[in-house]
């Protein structure tokens, strides 16, 4: 069989040729050229990695990715309300004390509310006496008892926190309410003033009421349905409070409101005490944490 043998050239027989623009992918990489060799995806579909949302850095270099949850800027949103209430008291605190502008038009509205007809006295002493330890209490250890069954069945640690935590809530009231008072030993109201004492601010029954329901709605709330109607009965109920005070001419305006500044922080800490064990994130009919 013959074999017809191929001529074989070396290097130096070939012939030069110019380079010559094709239309072809080494063209289409070129930076910005539109069609299949684009140089961030050659289908033209969505990038993997989303380059473009990345911020460049000062020098347009590549720099940090977006930022992600959980931001530092949490906890000074979280310490936001006992800071607000804080420092409400603390001017309210500074006026009382300074015989302020502010203290002689709480007077004068005092004196208003105490003598007006637009809420009958029989009424106003039943609102009043919401806010008394004999009245409070027990709904608080209602809440206490009820929350602390689960806990002697279950034998579990932190089932015992939320109901001890709400009584120690209950009992920081007095030991932040006497010192203030005793240190500013406001005059009463008209009203009180054959009483044997001077020390109305903050009040004392404000700041009971106000704990007190507030502990039991927090141990409460993740088992009712309506946790709206809850939140605005607990709103109204210290509405309620505060002008049955104000209308019997038990306390000034300003007294109540220097006891709810005062009594949201320890249920601010109790709020936070719930949330750590579980107990604010828990939906009516979920079981709780284990032990």
């Amino acid at each position: 069989m013959n074999e017809t043998p191929r001529p074989q050239g070396t290097a130096g027989d070939a012939v030069p040729v110019h380079p010559q623009c094709r239309n072809g992918r080494a063209f289409a990489h070129t930076t910005g050229a539109p069609g299949p060799g684009h140089p961030h995806r050659s289908d033209g579909g969505a990038p993997q990695t989303p380059r473009g949302a990345r911020h460049t850095g000062r020098h347009g270099g590549p720099g940090t990715t977006p930022p992600v949850p959980g931001s530092p800027t949490r906890p000074f949103r979280a310490l936001a309300p006992p800071v607000l209430s804080l420092s409400l008291l603390a001017v309210v605190t500074w006026q009382i004390a300074a015989h302020g502008p502010l203290r002689s038009a709480d007077e004068r509205l005092g004196r208003a509310v105490a003598g007006s007809p637009a809420v009958p006295t029989a009424l106003a002493e039943f609102l009043a006496d919401l806010g008394e330890t004999v009245v409070a209490l027990p709904v608080l250890g209602a809440a206490v008892l009820w929350t602390l069954w689960p806990a002697v069945r279950s034998r579990g640690p932190r089932r015992w926190l939320p109901p001890v935590a709400a009584a120690l809530t209950m009992a920081a009231v007095p030991a932040l309410v006497v010192p203030l008072k005793a240190w500013l030993a406001r005059p009463g109201p008209p009203a009180m003033a054959g009483g044997a004492h001077a020390g109305f601010f903050p009040s004392g029954h404000a700041a009971t009421a106000a704990v007190a329901y507030g502990a039991a709605l927090l141990l409460l709330l993740p088992r009712m349905p309506r946790r709206a109607w809850a939140v605005a009965g607990y709103a109204l109920l210290n509405a309620g409070v505060a002008v049955g005070l104000v209308r019997r001419g038990y306390h000034w305006p300003l007294d109540v409101l220097g006891a709810w500044c005062l009594a949201a922080v320890p249920l601010w800490c109790l709020a936070v005490v719930l949330a750590r064990t579980g107990v604010s994130c828990r939906s009516p009919g979920r079981p709780g944490p284990g032990p």
